[in-house]
């Protein structure tokens, strides 16, 4: 198969579906190269937060992780790979 590079955006608009995300990451981190998150912040009254994944993989394995990270509410998901 062939492997792609890219990145997976993650905002979290419900705070309480924190540990649902974690559980789909978890089970797909055989695909994921590097992830850096900005948690909820004091001075963001709305409690959104945003995770932000490089992922190595399969165009299959990358559309899995980004198919169930989409099926959480309050979860909004968008991704780029490449062409190559």
């Amino acid at each position: 198969m062939i492997q792609r590079l890219g990145f997976v955006g993650i905002v979290i608009e419900d705070p309480a579906r924190a540990a649902d995300i974690n559980k789909i990451l978890s089970r797909h981190s055989q695909i994921i190269a590097g992830r850096m998150g900005l948690p909820r912040l004091s001075h963001n009254e709305a409690g959104i937060a945003v995770i932000t994944l490089i992922v190595q993989g399969s165009t299959d394995e990358i559309g899995a992780l980004t198919g169930q990270l989409g099926t959480v509410s309050g979860v909004q998901v968008r991704s780029a790979l490449s062409s190559k």
